[in-house]
């Protein structure tokens, strides 16, 4: 054996003692140096992803992470939930999506690593940024700052999470997968608001994180004035110009966003894979050794578990495992190759610093050399405009515009950011329309209702007189908060009703009747109502229900943002003016139908549902009740409300969270093809404009069971239940589209090996449990169109037969691309050979 191949036999024996030693429990130390975290005695490159225990089933957790593994994961970044762990003082929850002990065990299981973002500050567009309500009403209390009633319960909680990993052994030292920890997050964003009251509670966030002796680093991520030995780390869509606050310290990436979050009201953001495989590699050409997705699987904000305000349910995140834990290709597949790619290189990144050379305008090589002629490569062309060809070493390379290639021999290219030859899905969601999509509708379902009492409906309720603010009313136990008062009237008149709120929606009825609906949105949540109404002559009762989408969870003091109706004003057709707002208000938390538990199944039966053929529709504060049988096979499923409203969904008592289909996104801004060149933002490339954010809502498979379900909405400004559905998918259309020209496959390429005696090859694979049930296209020649709408080209050869051969019936199949195989329909042509197959049970 020559030595290339004793190295690859090295690095491979490396490579899975290092997963056998994490997932059997082998004790390890972590440690770092300037260059790489670096695993008991070995510097690492790490390619890391986040995955949240709480947006999944626990039943899914080891699927979505045995696919983030063959991704090419090392790690599996989390935060901790502290108010769903720490619901009252001094209770403490960690069961079903909330059990964080057995998501660590069971990423141990799958042989990777983990970094446990313990905060306690989540963000993570999360209820609160993951804060307790409780820890809000603590006298004297001022959240992240150099406080003692916050600081104590901080530390608290840090150690209770801290000793609870040490009691199940689940820290590298222990022989557990926990190699990181982070301590505060992206404080250094805000920390300009809290003064030296801010610097300092940095020093001490990061004394008591020390202090606690868990034997791995900490971090601090977006934190610039991070004390050593914290590590700080950057976060945002580009990393490669971020360097650590000490030369001892690893350039390392906690958050690379795959996409971003979605609101109500907003277009659908995603983010093209070809920009983000740059940045990634970017990074790494820059000297980066750790890197993490946000999110690589961004799940579902089950229940009220969303932030604000406004923020979505689903926490999709274009993520290349989707909400629904299915690979979403061609990103998962892309990225994968990236990761192979760079792991080529790890032995050259890890030691040695890059040496750097100008190519032209925008065109780079950083060089990473073990011996004089033994080197590793990244070629870059960060313009964003042209492509160009560039010399290196004697040899001439193609560079697409804002690409990076990537040399693990300095001599031949395994892999360009913006040559995607991975396998593609047809259509862009989980559930676009296709053959493969399954669709039962719940029109002929029997349906039940319960009208809600509008204001004041039980004897718990108070007055004050004055307008209070809603989540210091309601401490967050409903998103629900009942302002009600009287206008008398001497005779009957019309006005104007002047409504002022910090939002985040509300409906108002005079006289028990709707009159108007207001809202704000993600970036501002305040809004504004200003309706002319007609008042009878007497007492008139005026109903306000002040709804919220979320407590804040981001900004320099977000936790004492309010939300709730702050000016009530009455002005006749002459402009005089009333103030309400210092009248007395009776107050009501939450609806009379949460009071009675609606949403639970053992009131499924209950005598307060009516039933009759005569379902009212389109009606404001109504529940609604039926049933479903919930179809068959393993595939996702989701419950289509585009015709409903606004508000939550349960199935068997689970809450699947709120929805707000009548909210639509401007009509603008979308694009139907977004170039991936040139610096993304959130904004740059959006779908679905002119549509509701969401219309398909998650429902987990465990939540289901065979016969009947149970379905509880409850609608708050007006839906048609009659035209809900159950939507699942039966199958998957996959393709791809590889030509003779394109790089062989990253793992088939060997150090100093030749390339050009290997082939490229057009590689199918079914999600697991699916296999190819059969085959629509195959060309090879010059097919046109893309994934979905192939046609034959002018040049061509009919090749169903060879892939039916080679894939039918199986999970996965490689097909090379080459004339030797396929046939030679016509001589010195480039050729292409494209495949499109469906895969079922």
């Amino acid at each position: 054996m020559g030595k290339d191949g004793v190295l690859g036999l090295i690095l491979f024996i490396i490579v899975l003692y290092g997963a056998w030693f994490c997932e059997l429990g082998f004790s390890v130390t972590v440690t770092y140096d300037n260059k790489a975290l670096v695993i008991d005695g070995r510097k690492r490159i790490l390619q890391s992803g986040s995955i949240h225990y709480p947006r999944a089933t626990p039943e899914v957790w080891p699927d979505i992470i045995r696919k983030a593994k063959e991704g090419g994961l090392d790690v599996i970044e989390t935060y901790v939930f502290w108010n769903y762990h720490e619901p009252v003082k001094g209770q403490y929850y960690f069961e079903g999506r909330f059990d964080l002990v057995r998501f660590v065990k069971t990423v141990q299981e799958a042989g990777l690593f983990v970094h446990l973002r313990i905060g306690p500050y989540a963000c993570a567009e999360w209820n609160y940024g993951g804060f307790p309500l409780w820890l809000h009403f603590i006298p004297g209390i001022q959240f992240r700052t150099t406080n003692g009633p916050y600081q104590a319960e901080m530390e608290l909680f840090l150690a209770k999470i801290v000793n609870l990993m040490k009691e199940e052994n689940l820290f590298a030292s222990q022989g557990g997968p926990i190699i990181l920890a982070q301590v505060e997050n992206e404080y250094g964003n805000v920390e300009w608001a809290y003064g030296v009251g801010g610097e300092l509670y940095v020093k001490w966030a990061a004394e008591t994180a020390l202090n606690l002796n868990t034997t791995v680093p900490w971090v601090m991520c977006s934190q610039s004035d991070a004390p050593d030995p914290i590590i700080n780390t950057c976060n945002g869509f580009y990393c490669d110009d971020f360097t650590p606050n000490s030369p001892s310290k690893p350039k390392m990436w906690t958050e690379d966003y795959t996409g971003w979050f979605l609101s109500f009201g907003y277009p659908v953001p995603y983010r093209p894979v070809e920009d983000l495989a740059f940045a990634v590699a970017r990074f790494f050409e820059k000297g980066g050794t750790f890197h993490n997705y946000y999110m690589y699987f961004g799940g579902t904000n089950f229940g009220r578990t969303a932030g604000g305000p406004l923020v979505a349910t689903s926490y999709d995140y274009d993520a290349p495992i989707d909400e629904y834990g299915s690979i979403r290709q061609p990103k998962w597949g892309h990225l994968q190759d990236l990761h192979m790619a760079i792991k080529q290189c790890e032995e050259y990144l890890v030691n040695a610093d890059a040496t750097h050379q100008s190519l032209g305008v925008y065109l780079e090589a950083d060089v990473y050399y073990r011996t004089s002629d033994d080197c590793a490569a990244f070629l870059a062309n960060y313009g964003s405009r042209l492509d160009a060809n560039v010399t290196f070493n004697g040899r001439s390379y193609f560079l697409p515009a804002w690409s990076v290639s990537i040399l693990p021999d300095c001599k031949n290219v395994v892999f360009n950011t913006a040559k995607v030859v991975t396998q593609k899905s047809v259509g862009d969601a989980t559930f676009a329309p296709s053959a493969s999509v399954s669709e039962l509708s719940l029109s002929t379902s029997p349906w039940s209702w319960y009208m809600e009492k509008v204001g004041v409906w039980s004897n718990d309720s108070f007055r004050a007189t004055s307008l209070l603010e809603q989540i210091n009313t309601t401490k967050d136990t409903s998103d629900f908060l009942w302002y009600t008062t009287s206008i008398e009237a001497d005779e009957k008149k019309e006005a104007f009703l002047l409504i002022q709120s910090l939002g985040h929606a509300a409906l108002v009825f005079l006289n028990k009747r709707v009159i108007a609906f207001g809202y704000g949105y993600h970036d501002d949540s305040s809004f504004n109502i200003s309706e002319k109404i007609s008042i009878e002559q007497g007492s008139n009762t005026l109903d306000i229900i002040s709804m919220m989408i979320g407590v804040q969870n981001y900004g320099p003091w977000f936790d004492i943002m309010g939300a709730g109706i702050y000016s009530v004003i009455l002005a006749d057709l002459k402009n005089v003016k009333e103030d309400y707002s210092s009248k007395e208000w009776t107050y009501q938390v939450g609806t009379e139908g949460e009071s009675l538990g609606l949403d639970k199944t053992d009131l499924a039966n209950s005598s307060l549902w009516t039933q009759g053929s005569a379902l009212p529709i389109n009606q404001s504060l109504i529940w609604y009740k039926s049933t479903f049988l919930a179809p068959e096979g393993k595939g996702p499923l989701s419950l289509n409300l585009a015709s409903m409203g606004k508000g939550q969904a349960w199935v068997n008592g689970q809450n699947i969270g709120r929805y707000w289909s009548a909210y639509l996104s401007p009509s603008t801004g979308c694009t139907s093809n977004c170039d991936y060149r040139g610096t993304y933002d959130a904004q740059k490339c959006q779908k679905k404009c002119g549509q509701p954010a969401q219309i398909l809502y998650h429902i987990p498979r465990t939540w289901v069971h065979p016969g009947e379900n149970l379905l509880v909405l409850h609608e708050e400004v007006g839906g048609d239940p009659l035209k809900i559905s159950v939507v699942t998918r039966t199958g998957q259309e996959v393709c791809s589209h590889v030509s003779e020209d394109d790089p062989i496959p990253v793992d088939l390429w060997k150090p100093n090996s030749d390339p050009s005696s290997q082939t490229p090859e057009v590689r199918l694979t079914c999600d697991h449990g699916w296999k190819i049930a059969s085959v629509g296209f195959a060309s090879f020649g010059n097919p046109k169109g893309d994934c979905g709408t192939f046609t034959q080209g002018s040049c061509h050869a009919d090749v169903l037969s060879i892939v039916e051969q080679v894939c039918m019936g199986k999970q996965k199949c490689s097909v090379p691309v080459s004339a030797g195989n396929l046939g030679n329909p016509c001589p010195g042509v480039a050729k292409s050979l494209a495949i499109e197959a469906l895969c079922s049970a």
